[in-house]
């Protein structure tokens, strides 16, 4: 079966309608197996998955080195999406943003280098930074468009407000954002101001950081090292709470004879055709089991059951720490 395919944005280009992150497969989710990660991408790219996802910040910086030698033989077979603008510090938990404009050419260049690549197709700002104006930051990607460096311009968790601004700069091919059965937030007014710039959507963390897939069952589950560890939404009651969520979830799952992960990913790909999703996962049974909700049909009825069971704000929780949350450009 061809691989179904969605354009990101209103004159961007033609992708597989779901993209693979990539984050994982180098840190934040418990131990890495390179062997098995590439194995996983070259099993993307084989299903007909085009579109891949990484940042200069995962590992830090090790993953965009593991996708470079991944598709090094395959270039012509991606569309390839990195990311700046996050810097770590010192402590494991420090972040910070930087958007100035040194600092983005800077960085576009040593993405390249580690990727192996001549030009990288979607070039996001991995979060605003508030202490430089994004007409400035996005002026300085504008630039490296003109050099033949990157080829799309994108934005992460930007407001409505910064994307309007960075517009009227250059034409803003893709937003990413998180966006699932429990993160909604989106709806408020980033999805309508999309559609009205013509800019993609692209959800991160479709399956709610693996919590939809229904295979985290307790807290102690999770890896000493896995980042998850300090989400308030894996945490205590609300840990509970949104376990009640994925079994009732679940069990629409189970009568339409698909799992809690194609439901899940069906949802959110049913909530436009400008959607691009990227899951991640860094195990080739997963990338099969998620490719599966494209074979996932979800009529009114079953997005009215949907909507009954998660509605909007369901889940407990912040969808990030403090520290996360101090990133996010509202």
């Amino acid at each position: 079966m061809a691989m179904r395919k969605r354009r990101l944005g209103r004159n961007g280009p033609e992708l597989s309608a779901l993209g693979l992150g990539c984050m994982g497969m180098s840190e934040f989710y418990g131990p890495r197996d390179d062997n098995e990660s590439i194995a996983t991408l070259h099993a993307a790219l084989d299903a007909g998955v085009n579109f891949l996802d990484t940042a200069d910040v995962y590992g830090p910086r090790t993953n965009e080195e593991l996708v470079g030698k991944a598709i090094a033989e395959r270039r012509d077979e991606v569309f390839l999406a990195t990311k700046f603008g996050i810097v770590r510090g010192p402590n494991p938990t420090d972040r910070g943003a930087n958007g100035r404009p040194d600092y983005v050419k800077a960085s576009c260049d040593g993405s390249l280098k580690r990727l192996g690549l001549d030009t990288i197709d979607l070039y996001y700002q991995h979060r605003v930074d508030p202490n430089t104006p994004i007409e400035d930051t996005v002026g300085a990607m504008v630039e490296l468009k003109q050099a033949g460096k990157i080829r799309h311009i994108g934005l992460s968790e930007a407001s409505s407000k910064t994307l309007r601004r960075a517009a009227k700069v250059h034409p803003i091919t893709a937003l990413q954002s998180e966006y699932s059965l429990w993160s909604r937030d989106v709806e408020d007014d980033i999805l309508a101001t999309c559609r009205e710039l013509g800019i993609g959507f692209v959800p991160y963390s479709p399956l709610g950081r693996g919590f939809l897939t229904g295979q985290i069952k307790r807290f102690e589950d999770l890896a000493q090292d896995d980042f998850r560890r300090n989400s308030p939404r894996f945490q205590g009651e609300n840990f509970a709470r949104n376990l009640a969520l994925v079994d009732r979830i679940g069990a629409i799952a189970f009568e339409r004879g698909v799992t809690k992960s194609q439901l899940a990913l069906a949802w959110v790909l049913a909530q436009g055709d400008d959607i691009v999703p990227i899951f991640g996962t860094k195990r080739r049974p997963y990338l099969a089991d998620n490719l599966g909700a494209l074979d996932v049909v979800l009529g009114p009825a079953d997005l009215a059951r949907i909507e009954a069971v998660a509605p909007k704000g369901a889940a407990a929780g912040e969808r990030y720490p403090e520290i996360g949350r101090a990133l996010i450009d509202r």
